[in-house]
């Protein structure tokens, strides 16, 4: 158990409980990816941990209204969860595979400002996604 997760929640305001640690400390070992409730799910199961289904949708809607982690809704309207980011960035995804690439862009990210401010818009908060395919065929994972 580490004590980070267990401040973590705390901070956050929700109960110490052994669903949560344990997924969080999923999440936080596969940091760079996005991951559905029914990928974390099966993770669970291949670490022969007994959490359901339901109990994985719970955790993961509470760590998205903790700003834990970042709910994505990317092609397909299926939700996925990523750990969430000391810095803002923006996503690339493959329409054939599902790969996700995250990008950082200083240019775009002023131009977006920039158009936010000429619409009379207090800029809060955005998401960027963008969609294509892997240019390098033979790295998509088209059949996954």
């Amino acid at each position: 158990m580490s004590e980070e997760n267990i401040k973590l929640l705390k901070k956050a305001g929700l109960k110490i409980t052994e669903p949560r640690l344990t997924i969080l400390a999923l999440m936080q070992l596969h940091k760079m990816q996005h991951f559905s409730a029914e990928d974390v799910y099966k993770l669970l199961l291949e670490q022969g941990e007994e959490i359901g289904l339901a109990t994985v949708y719970r955790v993961l809607n509470q760590f998205d209204e903790a700003h834990i982690l970042v709910r994505h809704n990317f092609e397909g309207n299926k939700s996925v969860f990523e750990l969430a980011p000391p810095e803002h960035h923006d996503h690339i995804i493959c329409v054939d595979c599902g790969k996700v690439f995250e990008f950082n862009d200083k240019v775009i990210e002023e131009r977006q400002k920039e158009i936010s401010k000429e619409h009379g818009i207090q800029l809060e908060s955005h998401s960027l996604y963008m969609y294509g395919k892997c240019a390098d065929i033979k790295n998509c994972d088209k059949d996954k």
